[in-house]
């Protein structure tokens, strides 16, 4: 390491990044010119999520493209990825061997998607599918245009259900969402790069966390196929809430962890037999 990458570690971990030398080395390999990755330095030193300043975050193998301003995926978040292609890949019912990896078709719907990380990730993971994801933040949106291109991706902006096109109703073979979900009252606890530099709209859920969880879940039954799941992240805490929210909608509801990433996510399927 030359005296030039110590000091830019030594400024980092003076800043508090606990990773600094990791931290050192990805921005010294995004930086086309010494001025811009001293320009970088300056940024996350004054406390800009990394990924931010990089101008991508890393999820599920791929690189996301996330801007300043714009909500930063979350490495938990590829707990849900994972469950949700399981049950695109039909991973819930037996097939005859030699069947294809995924239904012919797949529509999903990822809500709250922020820079669309998710549906970039399923789009990756699951053949053949028609990702169409939605946020109500303009610069989310954008983003998100450019992780999820056509033809096969399609970014409405909006609130969760409302700019979605009506020929997707009773269509969505699995809706997917990040909702927002730290109650409003532990936001001030949160991590100074959330707080300061993500959006309050991608963070705050309400009194308990659980208001836009509850949106989603009681407009689901009028999007979702008969079969179609819906999956939710949440907290260990919120999950029986979020359980029977899912269930006051007419969803058969459970909840699945995982320890490596910890993450936690409510799953529930429309009956096979509902009249859409």
């Amino acid at each position: 390491m030359s005296v030039s990458d110590s000091l830019i570690v030594s400024r980092l971990r003076a800043a508090g990044c606990v990773f600094a030398e990791d931290e050192a080395r990805l921005l010294m390999s995004t930086a086309r010119t010494p001025d811009e990755l001293a320009a970088m330095v300056d940024r996350r030193v004054a406390g800009l999520p990394l990924e931010q300043v990089l101008g991508w975050a890393e999820f599920c193998g791929l690189r996301i493209i996330v801007a300043p301003g714009v909500f930063v995926p979350r490495r938990r978040t590829e707990f849900l990825v994972r469950q949700a292609a399981l049950l695109a890949r039909g991973a819930d019912a037996p097939r005859p061997r030699g069947e294809g990896v995924a239904r012919p078709g797949v529509v999903i719907v990822d809500l709250c998607c922020g820079a669309g990380a998710i549906g970039a990730a399923l789009a990756a993971a699951v053949d053949r599918a028609d990702v169409h994801a939605a946020d109500i933040d303009q610069a989310a949106v954008r983003c998100a245009r450019r992780n999820l291109p056509g033809p096969w991706g399609h970014v409405y902006q909006g609130d969760l259900y409302e700019p979605l096109p009506g020929r997707l109703r009773g269509r969505v073979s699995l809706l997917v969402a990040n909702v927002p979900y730290v109650p409003t009252g532990e936001i001030g606890f949160l991590p100074p790069e959330a707080r300061a530099h993500e959006p309050r709209v991608a963070l705050d859920g309400g009194a308990d966390g659980l208001d836009v969880l509850r949106r989603v879940a009681a407009g689901a039954a009028e999007w979702l196929a008969p079969g179609g799941h819906l999956l939710i992240e949440t907290s260990k805490r919120q999950a029986p809430s979020a359980q029977a929210a899912f269930a006051a909608s007419a969803l058969a509801a459970w909840v699945a962890s995982s320890v490596d990433p910890d993450g936690t996510v409510v799953i529930g399927r429309l009956p096979a037999d509902r009249e859409t």
